[in-house]
């Protein structure tokens, strides 16, 4: 089922998510309605708060990365469940790359990230694994690992360009954008 992305000003999207047990409520169900959501809106990652729920669970899906064009052959992407993900390590050259986000259209922006990440999470089967991704691949998932600790890629941009784009955030806020997914936004003062 394709669910409501909420859009920034949305308060769950500023809270740091929960852990979750193996029993959590329609799980599977739950994993398979982000993956859904996440490509009917053209995403490559998709985190439980920016669909309303306030725990530590998140999709990523950079395959579709690989296909884009011959310079980003080289990626070597995956498809992954990352629940109760913890960081273990960051580290690396730190790299300039432009972000966008789902909960966020129409903004984009440098954010500056260490090379690679090295995360401990629970597959969908709830199996342990610590993993270290880098690349591409890294920044998405820190991307990704940012939501569930209450953290908006905007927070990481140059002062220069969170002033330039304050207007279209407070749009995005009350809802005066137009997406081609459907969003929930936050109430208006």
């Amino acid at each position: 089922m394709i669910l409501p992305i909420y859009a920034y000003g949305q308060p769950v999207l500023k809270k740091v998510a929960v852990p979750i047990e193996a029993d959590y409520p329609d799980l599977q169900e739950l994993i398979a309605s982000m993956w859904e959501t996440m490509y009917h809106a053209d995403g490559v990652g998709l985190a439980a708060p920016q669909i309303g729920l306030g725990i530590r669970l998140f999709v990523v899906d950079t395959l579709q990365l690989d296909d884009d064009d011959e310079k980003k052959a080289k990626i070597n992407g995956f498809k992954k469940v990352f629940i109760n993900a913890q960081k273990v390590e960051e580290d690396g050259t730190p790299w300039t790359y432009e972000e966008g986000c789902l909960s966020i259209p129409r903004i984009r922006g440098d954010v500056e990230r260490p090379e690679f990440v090295r995360l401990r999470y629970l597959d969908e089967q709830f199996v342990e694994h610590e993993e270290t991704f880098t690349g591409v691949n890294a920044r998405v998932v820190q991307h990704e690992y940012d939501h569930i600790e209450g953290v908006l890629f905007t927070e990481k941009l140059k002062p220069l360009k969170k002033r330039l784009i304050q207007r279209k955030l407070e749009d995005i806020r009350v809802g005066k954008i137009k997406t081609d997914y459907k969003m929930k936004f936050a109430a208006t003062k």
